[in-house]
């Protein structure tokens, strides 16, 4: 059974950092890539980062790139999201995702199981 769980949102100081964690099981994260999303109040669903361990690959949306990273632990089957220099804008609910593939764009429809989220709000 496929299964992803977010961890690490939380309330942060414009400027600050958090670290998400997703947790897989029932499948091998070699196998397949990991995407992150997010989604805020009133917006549509966007998609942040994504990564393929098996190739090394990663992928940046513009409203992120540079002050998030991403990597994998394999032994622990998890990816994490590193985001640093938080912004306001930032402030979503984030989303884990398994890509339908060994390698996918940050794109929904490249994914086909999700976690429940993780709140992060960024606010002074």
């Amino acid at each position: 059974q496929v299964q992803l769980v977010e961890s690490g949102g939380g309330l942060v100081q414009p400027g600050g950092s958090l670290r998400l964690s997703c947790a897989a099981s029932g499948f091998t994260l070699d196998d397949y890539a990991i995407g992150w999303f997010r989604q805020a109040p009133g917006k549509e669903r966007e998609g942040v980062s994504c990564i393929s361990s098996r190739f090394g690959l990663t992928r940046w949306s513009d409203s992120v790139k540079g002050r998030f990273a991403i990597s994998t632990d394999n032994a622990k089957n998890t990816v994490y999201l590193h985001m640093n220099f938080l912004k306001p804008e930032d402030t979503a609910v984030y989303y884990c995702a398994r890509g339908r593939g060994v390698v996918a764009d940050i794109l929904a429809h490249d994914y086909d199981s999700w976690g429940q989220g993780t709140q992060v709000t960024v606010s002074s």
